[in-house]
């Protein structure tokens, strides 16, 4: 995994017209905030499924109704060149769905992490984009965030001497949903691993810029009564060969959101390592590396729009999600045998 030069510094007064597809918690809260921030791509469109949603978001954000657009319709967006990124926040199991139809429509492609629900899909959205000849990234928003990659950079120039070790532990202190919510069910990617747990995965192999070669887990659950259907915490190693093994935890009702490296010479760990609100860095020597300002969804959706505009490298490559998708489905494997299984 190349670690190309963040690309922060170009200028130009062109900015891409995004689409969010799906209205939910996040493109709400997160994505359409973050898009009043950025410098090279703005809001121009919705695609949703809950009509009544439509209004507010007009209002809020003066949307044109010729860039309004439900599920069922989104095929007219071939023909709207005010729209050039579809960025797919729906549920898991939809974002195959989603993904292939927004890049039938000739438009770039942004899907919100985890990709998809198995290593199929995700090929099947790589395969479609490519097909259709348009850019496609995922919403690794870490990969985007300085002070991770800094510590990404650590594997190649070794400042605190070999790995010995590493812990990437990814989940928050929830108290469950209601048993009908897309999070609670499998079918739809519900539960700790799909949500959280790509995270923990996406870290380990980050930071050491390495794959691991097998894996072993075990799955633990203090309100079984709550989590029937779905993983609530699952507990996971990956072992990279040659002695470096990551200790790897996630979870849906406990807080876990620590990223560290133990080495022959010293540290270096991201505490916390996925919030929203920052991730912060220190070493053994204290060295400390504060959150940057701003938030991280601007940085992100300003980097994947100057790639596609070819004045930035591509720092998130579809085969990102496709490999941690790969590894969800071994480590529920290895969890439901007791047995190490192969990667």
């Amino acid at each position: 995994m190349a670690l190309p030069a963040l690309p922060l510094a170009a200028r130009n007064d062109k900015k891409l017209g995004v689409a969010l597809l799906g209205l939910g918690n996040y493109a709400s809260n997160l994505l359409a905030p973050a898009l009043t921030h950025t410098r090279h791509c703005e809001l121009r469109g919705i695609i949703t499924g809950s009509p009544e949603k439509i209004p507010r978001w007009q209002k809020k954000y003066g949307i044109a109704d010729a860039n309004v657009y439900t599920y069922d319709s989104m095929s007219s967006l071939a023909d709207n060149p005010d729209i050039d990124v579809v960025y797919v926040v729906t549920p898991t199991a939809t974002h195959r769905r989603f993904a292939v139809n927004a890049a039938q429509t000739g438009k770039h492609v942004w899907c919100e992490k985890p990709m998809a629900m198995d290593t199929g899909e995700c090929q099947q959205i790589i395969d479609a984009c490519e097909a259709n000849r348009v850019r496609l990234s995922i919403g690794y928003r870490m990969l985007h965030e300085p002070n991770t990659r800094r510590f990404a950079g650590y594997a190649s120039t070794r400042p605190y001497g070999p790995m010995q070790s590493l812990q990437s532990f990814a989940g928050y202190a929830g108290n469950g949903l209601p048993a009908d919510n897309w999070r609670m069910r499998p079918e739809m990617g519900g539960g700790a691993l799909y949500d959280m747990g790509v995270y923990a995965i996406n870290g380990a192999r980050f930071v050491t810029q390495r794959e691991p070669v097998s894996v072993t887990a075990t799955f633990e659950k203090s309100h079984p009564d709550i989590f029937r259907h779905v993983d609530e915490t699952t507990l996971f190693s990956l072992d990279f060969g040659d002695g470096l093994i990551a200790d790897c935890g996630t979870s849906v009702v406990r807080g876990f959101n620590r990223l560290k490296v133990t080495c022959d010479d010293g540290w270096y760990a991201l505490k916390p390592m996925q919030s929203y609100s920052g991730v912060a860095g220190r070493t053994s020597d204290d060295r400390r590396f504060p959150a940057i300002r701003g938030m991280q969804q601007t940085l992100q959706m300003d980097n994947d729009a100057l790639a596609i505009m070819g004045r930035g490298p591509s720092l998130v490559s579809p085969e990102e999600g496709l490999r941690d998708i790969h590894l969800v489905s071994k480590i529920f494997a290895a969890a439901k045998s007791g047995k190490q299984v192969a990667v």
